[in-house]
């Protein structure tokens, strides 16, 4: 498992550092972002992926990569906004949203390495289309919560989706870089 971990910082630090530089160029305008609109920027780019994976036929020359890091920094987002709430203006500065960012991240990581060794690192038996799927499944779930606006009765709650949405793309990620 310590290689997990290793490899988990790995692609967690390219996916923050775009988040950084992001930051840097855009603010945090995204903290305006309502939990929905957060939900709805994963589910495009879920779906984009499995459109990625079963057409033979790309117009657009790029694999998955970009768009699984994308699902990891929305779901921090969302994370986030949990937290905070939604602003009317952007109120962050990066060194705040970062901070941010890495507390969800540290307390994500936390998650994966209990479940993992609970699971004995299945997952890196798992297909690539999976592991998509699985995500498209939290989302689904993720929307119904929203659109039900209440607690779930016996589910998981929506910080749990997120989390483990983040961690499906990172072990998306892990194992695209081995397949490369």
């Amino acid at each position: 498992m310590n290689i997990t971990s290793q490899q988990y910082d790995s692609v967690i630090a390219i996916c923050r550092s775009l988040f950084i530089n992001k930051m840097k160029d855009y603010g945090s305008a995204w903290r305006i972002l309502r939990l929905p609109s957060l939900t709805d920027q994963i589910f495009i780019k879920a779906q984009r992926i499995r459109s990625l994976q079963e057409n033979e036929v790309r117009k657009v020359d790029e694999d998955e990569t970009g768009e699984f890091i994308g699902i990891i920094n929305y779901s921090i987002m969302a994370l986030i906004q949990l937290e905070l709430g939604i602003v009317e203006k952007p109120d962050l500065n990066v060194e705040e949203a970062t901070l941010l960012y890495d507390e969800k991240v540290k307390w994500t990581k936390d998650l994966m390495e209990d479940k993992n060794h609970d699971y004995g690192e299945a997952w890196r038996e798992m297909r690539l289309s999976s592991l998509t799927d699985l995500i498209l499944v939290k989302l689904f779930r993720v929307k119904q919560i929203e659109d039900n606006k209440e607690k779930p009765l016996v589910s998981e709650d929506i910080d749990a989706n997120y989390q483990d949405m983040i961690n499906y793309a990172v072990f998306a990620l892990i194992l695209l870089k081995t397949i490369k």
